[in-house]
């Protein structure tokens, strides 16, 4: 892709698909995207397909292009190396996407009195806030039983994770729009 978002810097704080997606999608469009995961790894790093080493291929498609950081992120020194990263000065910083909601820490209302220019897109999966993913969403609105053969019996899940690839684009589009 181009790096027409080249000088532009994006901290990520996720898992599952959306938000790593977007995060992707800015690093390839040229910004600098360093997402922080725990130390023993996200909490996707072992997601299906893997390799025959168990390397997964997954984690590799949705990070690449991105720098990483694993944070001892239990401890006090963690929290506030996470939250120098996200809040650093600078006119190409400040920017952040996250699907992980922790309160007192990595939430607007914490951050902002850090940074007060923050930009940040936190994507929530209900009306409840509650996080939401694609195996969750698609049987909810009933996709699984439209999806298959017309003489099916029983509801057929799609491969396609579409609400997370369509959320994970609103983060981008979201970012961008607050940025410029």
């Amino acid at each position: 892709m181009s790096n027409i978002l080249q000088g532009m810097r994006v901290v990520e704080g996720s898992a599952f698909v959306a938000v790593p997606l977007a995060g992707m999608t800015l690093a390839q469009m040229g910004a600098d995207v360093i997402r922080f995961d725990r130390i023993e790894g996200g909490l996707d790093s072992k997601r299906w397909p893997v390799s025959e080493t168990g390397q997964s291929h997954f984690w590799a498609g949705m990070n690449k292009g991105k720098r990483s950081v694993a944070v001892n992120m239990r401890s006090d020194e963690g929290r506030a190396l996470i939250s120098r990263i996200i809040t650093a000065p600078g006119e190409d910083a400040g920017l952040f996407i996250s699907n992980l909601r922790v309160a007192g820490w990595t939430d607007h209302e914490t951050l902002s009195q850090r940074r007060q220019d923050l930009i940040m897109v936190t994507l929530t999966g209900d009306r409840a806030g509650r996080p939401q993913v694609d195996y969750t969403v698609n049987p909810a609105l009933g996709i699984s039983h439209i999806t298959g053969p017309a003489d099916a019996t029983t509801p057929v899940a799609s491969a396609l994770p579409a609400w997370d690839c369509i959320a994970g684009q609103m983060v981008v589009s979201a970012l961008l729009v607050a940025e410029r």
